[in-house]
């Protein structure tokens, strides 16, 4: 029987990204059901807002979604599609992992860790208001609940404990948000006595992205609130090898969305140059959460040695800081086919071709598909 999927194509290059991942998943031999709803500019114009109802009626039906990036504007514009279906639905945790695989001349080879965060409330949730008629003075409100912490914390404790990973670590900033910070400090520890198999620690933001910029293969699971994850995730798709090839999901009690950590590059869209390995490995991890372990691994094993081969793959893989040799860079739609060509014919039994950085160093001593 064939799974049910919401497809939210999106902006800008979102269409080409989830036309690629369609094709990889399908590759799989999962059967899949595609029920395709438009969300973002293109449905302004045939809806009149950028989240009509039945994007969301989909999604409630389905509890499953792939999605492309959507275009929020800065500074004016309408409200961010991406927060209001995470609040809508009450997806309240977003699972970002950050995996170097983008191949030799990596700078962090050793970066293999995810950002658990938050995302219904906190500073990211956009409430704010004028103080002044003049409008010269704007306020927002940072608001922590202890359940939407313990929710979220819960949360990374039980997925560090089924990935088998090794240590939890909370991000915070509560030497100085006292309240906020101080809340979620407070809902870290008594929740981190409760796993006592688990190490767990804690850093202050501002130290953490010293200590990811110096050493991000010492940390494994980083479990944080709204604004603080959104940096920190885009932190550590930069060490991995950059936001082309960082997936995401956004997990509710009965719902899950998969999108990419990346935006929708309106300046590239219809171009067919977009790395589409983000969106790609958002099908890995929708694999996974159907219990596909075999099919995810496979899309994986597939991403993993198309960049690692450098035959066929985008500009950004291309570029003289991930090899060391010149590459012609693919089109996205070549570089999916190459990925999806792979996955049946991918040998699950050898071991994964480690990443070498630009000074012969080589990383990711864990194996990525336990």
């Amino acid at each position: 029987m064939a799974t049910r999927i919401t497809l939210i194509p999106g902006d800008g290059i979102g269409p080409e990204v989830t036309s690629a991942a369609r094709l990889v998943a399908e590759a799989t031999g999962v059967s899949f059901e595609w029920e395709v709803v438009e969300a973002g500019a293109k449905a302004i114009a045939s809806s009149g807002t950028p989240l009509p109802p039945e994007v969301l009626d989909s999604i409630r039906k389905n509890r499953l979604a792939l999605k492309g990036p959507i275009t929020t504007p800065i500074g004016s514009g309408f409200r961010s599609v991406n927060v209001a279906i995470r609040q809508e639905l009450d997806l309240f945790a977003s699972v970002r992992p950050a995996r170097a695989i983008a191949g030799e001349g990596t700078r962090f080879p050793e970066t293999d860790l995810i950002v658990v965060r938050e995302a219904t409330e906190g500073l990211y949730s956009g409430v704010e208001h004028w103080v002044d008629r003049d409008h010269t003075a704007a306020e927002t409100v940072n608001i922590v609940t202890r359940k939407a912490s313990d929710r979220i914390i819960r949360f990374a404790f039980e997925w560090a404990r089924r990935e088998h990973r090794r240590r939890v670590t909370a991000v915070h900033k509560a030497n100085i948000m006292k309240t906020t910070g101080g809340l979620f400090q407070t809902a870290f520890r008594a929740l981190a006595a409760q796993y006592p198999q688990m190490a767990s620690d804690e850093r202050l933001i501002d130290n953490m992205c010293m200590q990811l910029a110096k050493k991000p293969g010492e940390y494994d699971l980083l479990v944080t609130t709204n604004l603080f994850g959104d940096v920190l995730s885009d932190l550590c798709a930069g060490l991995a090898g950059g936001l082309g090839v960082a997936p995401g999901a956004l997990y509710g009690e009965q719902i899950a969305v998969f999108e990419p950590v990346h935006g929708s590059a309106p300046k590239y869209a219809g171009q067919d140059r977009a790395d589409p390995v983000a969106e790609i490995l958002c099908v890995e991890l929708l694999l996974r959460h159907l219990g596909k372990t075999e099919a995810a691994d496979r899309v994986f094993r597939a991403v993993w040695e198309t960049i690692a081969e450098k035959k066929v793959v985008t500009y950004d893989l291309a570029l003289p800081g991930y090899t060391q040799r010149p590459v012609p860079p693919s089109s996205c739609s070549a570089m999916a086919r190459e990925i999806a060509r792979k996955v049946p014919l991918v040998d699950l039994d050898r071991p994964l071709p480690r990443p070498v950085a630009a000074d012969g160093s080589v990383g990711m001593d864990r194996n990525l598909m336990e």
